[in-house]
């Protein structure tokens, strides 16, 4: 019984991941658009929900410590890891605000926002994105195979093939690792 669980995940990652192979061209653009961002003294925003928002912790580190190569700090955070924030802001306004109230507290136009929703209809994720767009950031989004209001509000949107949201998360970070390499080939001889 198990065998048969494996064999529909292992078919599941395999064509999430088939999809990320071809937005390959769209990952060369985000390195580019991160590196213009970082040169002009800019910073690199991640946000998302439950297992997207520990993601989004996650690759912040990527940026600002290291991933492979030894490398500058390239300036990153996660809007998930300021438990006082999200909790004052949440309980005085609302949870659908609790990340574009950071954004238009921290961010430049000058920022790339990277906003990872798995269903792609996170309320507190789109206002995020609008409250980015207004300030004048690019702004990415990372989603599942569902049609959402993230694709066609992001600049760049990541759209993966699968409707499970392991395997949706699999590729995001699949995704957001290929983007450390490009900005460790990058950086690493600076």
């Amino acid at each position: 019984m198990m065998q048969i669980h494996f064999t529909h995940a292992l078919a599941e990652h395999r064509r999430a991941i088939d999809s990320v192979i071809q937005q390959s061209a769209q990952i060369e653009q985000l390195v580019s658009r991160i590196v213009t961002c970082v040169d002009a003294g800019g910073k690199v925003i991640w946000l998302g929900n439950g297992g997207s928002a520990a993601d989004a912790q996650h690759m912040a580190a990527e940026l600002m410590v290291r991933y492979v190569k030894n490398r500058r700090p390239i300036a990153s955070l996660a809007l998930t890891t300021d438990s006082s924030i999200l909790t004052a802001h949440s309980n005085d306004y609302s949870f659908d605000t609790v990340f574009s109230r950071q954004i238009e507290g921290i961010a430049g136009k000058e920022d790339v926002v990277i906003a990872m929703s798995t269903s792609g209809h996170s309320a507190n994720v789109v206002e995020a994105l609008k409250a980015a767009q207004a300030k004048g950031c690019y702004t990415v989004a990372m989603t599942g195979a569902k049609k959402s209001p993230l694709e066609n509000l992001a600049d760049l949107c990541f759209k993966v093939d699968t409707l499970e949201t392991a395997r949706a998360q699999e590729a995001h970070s699949f995704i957001s690792h290929l983007l450390c390499e490009g900005l460790d080939s990058v950086y690493a001889n600076d």
